[in-house]
């Protein structure tokens, strides 16, 4: 819970980061939720999605407000805990593949200054090194957005086609038939 924390605090270095991917990874354990008939984490997940909506229209770029350690630290908190409400633990690698992406590119950059004396990236978390490569803020946003959703599409392409597939055949070594 506390890595998972952390990762999200790291992500919201650019306006709109955070409350998009939030809202991507929220509403894919919102799916999650409906499916397994877990109501509870449904609500949560769903009222988590529409505050980080509206949080949104007034934090894309220019951001008039901020989120802030106290808002992303409880809000990868929160993802955490929903995972493990849903036994999904691990599905946080890749519903939330961004913040691990970003945590693993500070990682590196410390490991690599430490080492070497040199940097990997021109600055960490990795969004900042896309925005000194010439990237703006909106092209950084949109494009982690679309990996965020392309990651919870396979998971949920993946986990659901494996559910399929036990099911059937578990439904025809009970009924005996192929």
């Amino acid at each position: 819970m506390v890595g998972f924390s952390n990762a999200v605090n790291l992500t919201d270095g650019l306006d709109g980061l955070v409350a998009g991917q939030g809202t991507v990874a929220f509403g894919t354990y919102a799916i999650i939720a409906a499916h397994d008939h877990r109501v509870d984490v449904l609500i949560i997940c769903l009222v988590t999605v529409g505050a980080l909506l509206g949080f949104l229209l007034y934090n894309h770029k220019p951001a008039k407000i901020f989120m802030g350690d106290v808002g992303s630290l409880a809000l990868g908190g929160m993802l955490a805990v929903v995972a493990l409400m849903l036994h999904r633990e691990w599905s946080l690698l890749l519903i939330g593949i961004i913040f691990v992406c970003e945590t693993v590119s500070v990682i590196l950059q410390v490991l690599s200054f430490k080492l070497t004396g040199k940097r990997i990236f021109k600055m960490s978390p990795i969004h900042h090194h896309f925005e000194m490569s010439g990237w703006s803020e909106w092209r950084i946003d949109i494009t982690f957005w679309i990996v965020g959703i392309i990651a919870s599409c396979l998971y949920l392409g993946w986990h659901y086609n494996f559910q399929l597939s036990h099911t059937k055949s578990y439904s025809a070594a009970v009924t005996g038939s192929t």
